[in-house]
């Protein structure tokens, strides 16, 4: 039996690819807005991190944003404009996948609740997981070492069981001082072969 017990997931990048640009470009031709206008605001605006870190809500992002930008639609036509920016990474899904009922499999990701209604809608497969963690329902956010801890408490078990696996290196760095064995994502096949190191066969 594998050393590990749980691998762990990014979400965007990892599971789903996203693309701002495409929310960017919709939110300019419903509001008439240049380009430059749009992604400035969302470069400087700080409503964005608060969404992620849960200190304000969905709703309440959307009637700070919206008059903003001048977007005069529903809180419903925002969230398809704003979330409907995803795409599935066949290749890692399938892994994930592969790992079912070999070890416990998590998602933890700094995301939004408006992104997170949409995707468990639009990509099922992210339902089938053990277990979620979110910087908006923890307050905290990717590399803070507060979200790993309450992932490691979620998990119920020690670091050294799990591996980790994210695109951002600052992240998988913060994963390794905690204890977990950190997976830097580069393309599905090197980060089967390095599970495959860890003591999960996938090649």
């Amino acid at each position: 039996m594998s050393a590990l017990e749980a691998v762990v997931f990014d979400l965007g990048n990892v599971l789903l690819f996203f693309d701002w640009q495409v929310a960017a470009d919709r939110m300019c031709a419903r509001t008439g807005r240049p380009r430059r206008e749009v992604d400035h605001y969302f470069m400087t605006t700080p409503f964005a991190a608060r969404l992620e870190r849960g200190e304000m809500s969905g709703r309440e992002f959307f009637e700070t944003v919206a008059p903003d930008l001048g977007f005069e639609g529903t809180y419903e036509e925002f969230a398809v404009i704003w979330s409907d920016i995803f795409s599935p990474n066949d290749p890692m899904i399938d892994l994930a996948r592969r790992l079912k009922g070999r070890v416990r499999r998590f998602i933890l990701s700094n995301t939004n609740p408006i992104h997170m209604d949409f995707v468990f809608q639009r990509f099922p497969f992210t339902r089938e997981f053990e277990g979620h963690v979110f910087s908006y329902e923890v307050g905290a956010m990717k590399p803070e070492a507060r979200i790993y801890e309450f992932l490691l408490k979620t998990m119920g078990m020690e670091a050294g069981r799990a591996a980790f696996i994210d695109d951002v290196r600052a992240n998988v760095e913060t994963a390794r001082a905690v204890g977990l064995h950190g997976i830097h994502y580069g393309n599905p096949d090197q980060v089967r072969q390095e599970l495959t190191k860890l003591g999960i066969p996938l090649i």
